[in-house]
């Protein structure tokens, strides 16, 4: 039996590396279509003995399967976002207090303790629609902060304009959570010289904009609002954690997600640090669906574990976590 606090209290190389074993042989072993993927690849719990040994299963499958790695009943189903036409993902999560856990846990692990910031959220596209998990994420920070002026804003820009000017005046510690489009759109009304804000894109032009490259993009939002760095978000609605960037596009990740390169002319295979390859997460949070996902992310990883995204493969669905393209 694999509890959550099994998960959330890894410390170590050697704990990772043991309880990702012990996952894999789970969900080999209550997932039909992990272990038909599996068998496919002639991988099983004979002859996986390694992180390198685990198949990643396609995160494309989250759109034509249900990916349950548990017999409880569903609690939340969260969903991608997609334009008219497009599939959609959709993750059913059998305990959602593990997604819960996680967020919350990496939260502190990077920020500290979420009642020291004011957090103000610029996702209209996420508010929108039904089924987002980042919606119900920010939703629980924000109220978790316990600020009066903490919430989330929709098309009112001149409100979280003078809102934001306000708090960092007063020296009030602020999170601007944001999607990429949206921060643009706002710092194309007001410019803003920020000392005690820390503003963080999700990414995704939501067919807004064009897309333009991360340094590009980073430079236009360190202008406007006048920061040093832009912060970053990397989660999917396939995943139940996230990793953060503090600057400069690079991520870490918390300790119970990993993330490996694999080559992009053989799946199966890894790379080197410092090479461009396909990004495959391990998110051990995933208990109850898979923890093993083969995105279509393109990215490197340096040898203290933190990585970059790059962009994406060519003729891939453009999704809302989507940081840049090539």
């Amino acid at each position: 039996m694999i509890s959550t606090e099994d998960i959330f209290t890894i410390s170590s190389k050697k704990d990772f590396e043991k309880l990702t074993l012990k996952v894999f042989r789970h969900q080999y072993d209550n997932n039909i279509l992990y272990k038909n993927f599996c068998d496919l690849l002639k991988k099983d719990k004979s002859n996986v003995k390694s992180l390198l040994d685990i198949p990643f299963l396609p995160i494309q499958f989250f759109k034509s399967h249900d990916i349950i790695s548990s017999r409880e009943t569903i609690q939340e189903t969260f969903t991608s976002s997609g334009t008219t036409g497009m599939q959609t993902s959709n993750h059913f999560v059998t305990d959602v207090s593990i997604y819960e856990q996680s967020y919350r846990n990496a939260f502190s692990e990077f920020y500290g303790n979420i009642e020291d910031y004011c957090v103000l959220a610029l996702l209209p596209s996420y508010l929108e629609r039904e089924g987002s998990s980042l919606i119900y994420m920010i939703d629980d920070l924000i109220k978790s902060s316990n600020h009066p002026d903490s919430g989330f804003y929709l098309n009112n820009l001149n409100e979280l304009a003078i809102k934001l000017a306000e708090l960092d005046k007063s020296g009030q510690n602020v999170i601007l959570i944001g999607v990429t489009y949206a921060l643009l759109d706002l710092i194309e009304l007001h410019q803003f010289e920020l000392n005690n804000t820390i503003v963080m894109e999700t990414g995704g032009m939501k067919g807004k904009r064009k897309e333009i490259i991360r340094e590009e993009l980073h430079e236009i939002l360190c202008q406007g609002f006048g920061v040093p760095v832009i912060h970053s978000e990397y989660g999917m609605t396939e995943l139940l954690s996230q990793a953060y960037s503090l600057g400069n596009g690079i991520f870490e990740c918390p300790p119970w997600m990993q993330i490996l390169i694999r080559d992009t002319e053989d799946a199966l295979s890894y790379i080197d640090y410092g090479k461009t390859g396909g990004v495959n997460v391990i998110d051990l949070a995933n208990i109850n669906s898979c923890s093993f996902i083969a995105t279509q992310d393109l990215g490197k990883k340096y040898p203290n574990h933190s990585f970059e995204v790059l962009g994406r493969f060519d003729n891939s669905d453009i999704r809302g976590c989507n940081l840049m393209v090539l």
